[in-house]
């Protein structure tokens, strides 16, 4: 392995030493944005009973047949079916039963006429006065007469036409969005078995800092990174905890990270990690398990982003990942180390951003520096219709203090190590960031 490491040779070894968290138990609110590890089959058919779509008549198909609005079938109400009721009356020739959307079908019924096909049964009173003079859920309300024909199964959502029993719901390795909480909720399941959110501790270091709120005084700047890492996190899908800064000495820092590991299933530290001489990230991670060395410090041939730091830490071996300080290379190094070993943590089959190809929207050229991989800001716009690539354009400089220009772009544009130039017009790849 060369002194200088590539981002990928960086990457595969952050992800092989990263393994799933082990599986729990769940409420399906907790556990949503999880990833499932159980296949799940369905108990009961969707819908459970034939049902109705509408609110109207549930009425025998040869009662009807031919109704017109000059010469109506007329029928005998025998009474109403609200959803959830139980007991069902039975339709017999002639008869029709008043049936609210979502109720069963009583038996010998065939299909629902809509109310507004009817003259409601009450003189042509709307549905809404049909439901308020209900009182009596069984007492007749008179006869009915019905304008239009309907078909066997009109208005009627059959049982299983949803999913059936035995069918698979969802399976292992999905994960579970909104849409699927609700289908287990439909089928009856409380709780699920899945790979939880990692818990992701961000500790950003420097005496200069301050916190936001707070007066700055000489030599002082806001803590940034801290915020943004942390929201990172949980935008990549942890439950993030900020520490916030820790000042430039060696036994605080120690401290400070050692009682975070109870609750850490990965720490990400900013700042510290370069070869200055206050930088302790260094000091303090390299012996911080008795200078047994299990983190290892590089130089990336990457810009921005170039020392990194990675190894495991405690009794439990808690992998930590070393950016950092400039915002702007905290902020890059995640997306390219850090939100990966999330979704590593979480079991995704994906860990990595899609990437897309755009054409460069630039007044002139731009440069990068021969041997290193550049991560440029951009302003990234997908393609219209029968369009094969977007657009993109850069968004601010180069420097890796630029925030302002960092909070306006969408992508990065990424250059590869042997590419010197980009002329305007060119095709580049980019890591869209509002995925």
């Amino acid at each position: 392995m060369s002194e200088t490491w590539s981002v990928e040779e960086h990457l595969d070894d952050i992800l092989s030493s990263i393994r799933p968290l082990e599986p729990i138990e769940l409420q399906l609110l907790d556990a949503q944005g999880c990833v499932l590890v159980e296949d799940v089959t369905v108990p009961v058919s969707l819908p459970p009973f034939d049902n109705s779509s509408m609110d109207g008549y549930a009425v025998r198909t040869a009662d009807v047949q031919g109704a017109t609005e000059e010469f109506p079938a007329v029928l005998t109400v025998i009474g109403d079916v609200a959803a959830g009721e139980g007991d069902l009356p039975v339709v017999e020739r002639g008869q029709a039963a008043r049936i609210m959307t979502g109720a069963a079908l009583p038996p010998g019924a065939e299909a629902v006429v809509p109310v507004e096909w009817t003259d409601g049964g009450l003189g042509g009173a709307p549905v809404e006065t049909m439901r308020a003079r209900s009182h009596d859920p069984r007492g007749a309300a008179g006869e009915v007469r019905v304008h239009r024909p309907v078909e066997e199964g009109q208005h009627v959502r059959p049982r299983g036409s949803d999913v059936r029993a035995g069918a698979m719901a969802l399976s292992a390795g999905t994960v579970l969005g909104p849409p699927q909480v609700g289908l287990l909720a439909a089928i009856g399941r409380g709780t699920v078995t899945v790979r939880p959110r990692p818990r992701v501790v961000v500790v950003s270091t420097g005496s200069e800092l301050v916190q936001p709120g707070e007066q700055l005084g000489s030599g002082q700047i806001y803590d940034s990174n801290s915020f943004v890492l942390t929201a990172a996190a949980r935008d990549a899908g942890a439950i993030a905890y900020r520490v916030g800064a820790v000042v430039d000495d060696a036994d605080t820092l120690r401290a400070t990270i050692e009682d975070q590991l109870i609750r850490a299933d990965l720490v990400v530290t900013s700042g510290g990690v370069s070869v200055g001489a206050y930088d302790v990230v260094k000091e303090v991670l390299s012996r911080i398990d008795g200078g047994s060395g299990n983190v290892e410090f590089r130089r990336l041939a990457m810009q921005p982003g170039k020392p990194q730091g990675f190894g495991l830490i405690g009794p439990d071996r808690t992998p930590v990942l070393a950016l950092p300080g400039n915002p702007v290379s905290s902020y890059v190094s995640f997306e390219l180390f850090v939100r990966p070993a999330v979704r590593a943590l979480m079991g995704r089959a994906s860990v990595r951003r899609e990437t897309a190809r755009a054409r460069l929207e630039s007044e002139e050229a731009l440069t990068s520096p021969d041997g290193k991989r550049q991560f440029l800001r951009g302003g990234y716009l997908p393609p219209e219709a029968g369009e094969a690539v977007g657009t993109v354009r850069p968004v601010g400089g180069a420097g890796s203090h630029l925030v302002a220009a960092l909070a306006q772009a969408n992508s990065l544009i990424d250059v590869p190590e042997k590419t010197t130039r980009l002329t305007p017009g060119e095709e580049v790849t980019v890591i869209p960031l509002d995925q």
